[in-house]
């Protein structure tokens, strides 16, 4: 079992420290470069960069629509894109279907979707195996570990996220929650060298939060390479080393947390955040920390 699996029981709450903007010669583990994407005519994605360096944790921020997840779906290859590329420590995962050149070969792809956990804002656990079969079924399709060896990482895994004791349980029995939780045990499975996480709090109800993210936070001190789409706010201040925040896809500013929360340079960021703390605190003095900067820019 690797050790990048393993899951500390108590969260994280001091702020990770500022790293510098990732670049492919600083270590990138995920490079994507001008990726554009469209459904028919609708552009969904354009000249999107992006670098992620090994054991980074970036977390992108934005309106609904905004391309976020459409973003994560073509790092995890289920969506094709239209130009540029994606590739993972220099070796290409994707090209653009425009693009000239030779397409990535398919058992390359299938070799390198290993590498690419993904968790979604729906559980998409099978409902007729139990919590410990599915976390099972895919190192053992797939990475062919014998019956043995893949229970005993899944048994590793449910303890780790704290639902060893639902192993026999049947999705439907679980909370949501919980559900969430053996989504992230099932692609920890695979040992994947970066996470992707799709809104996965969404769903939930607000009690149920809190658990889900205290497994998330476990992975970032752990080091594990993370690219979260998320609108839980504190979260991406407290654990993320650079938030990226896009409209209409494209990726409008990008910087470490506490530069973007407290000062943002773009305008169309300074009014996301301002209406998002507005809707969830109201007009009072906890929306300043956000709108500070852009007074200072105004006088």
């Amino acid at each position: 079992m690797s050790g990048r699996a393993e899951i500390a029981r108590q969260p994280s709450t001091s702020m990770r420290a500022a790293s510098p903007e990732a670049d492919p010669g600083r270590d990138g583990l995920l490079t994507l470069r001008a990726v554009c994407k469209r459904f028919g005519a609708l552009p969904v994605l354009t000249d999107i960069s992006l670098s992620v360096a090994r054991g980074e944790v970036v977390v992108v921020i934005g309106p609904s629509g905004s391309g976020k997840s459409t973003l994560l779906r073509c790092v995890a290859l289920l969506e094709p894109i239209q130009r540029g590329s994606i590739a993972i420590e220099g070796t290409l995962i994707s090209r653009g279907q425009d693009e000239p050149g030779a397409a990535v070969p398919a058992s390359a792809v299938r070799q390198l979707r290993h590498e690419i956990g993904m968790v979604f804002q729906s559980f998409n656990l099978f409902p007729h195996l139990t919590v410990l079969e599915n976390v099972m079924l895919a190192p053992r399709r797939v990475r062919g570990l014998s019956r043995q060896n893949a229970e005993t990482v899944a048994r590793t895994l449910l303890d780790q996220v704290g639902i060893l004791d639902k192993a026999a349980e049947h999705p439907a029995r679980l909370s949501g929650g919980q559900q969430q939780r053996a989504a992230i045990a099932r692609a920890l499975a695979m040992e994947p060298r970066i996470m992707l996480f799709d809104e996965v709090t969404s769903a939930l109800d607000p009690e149920l939060v809190g658990e889900v993210l205290r497994v998330m936070r476990a992975l970032a001190g752990q080091g594990m390479t993370m690219l979260t789409v998320t609108h839980e706010m504190g979260f991406a201040r407290q654990v993320a080393d650079r938030v990226i925040f896009m409209d209409h896809g494209r990726i409008v500013e990008e910087a470490h947390p506490d530069e973007l929360f407290t000062d943002p340079r773009q305008q169309r960021t300074r009014d996301f955040l301002a209406r998002l703390l507005e809707r969830e605190y109201g007009a009072d003095d906890r929306l300043e920390p956000t709108i500070a900067g852009h007074r200072g820019r105004q006088a």
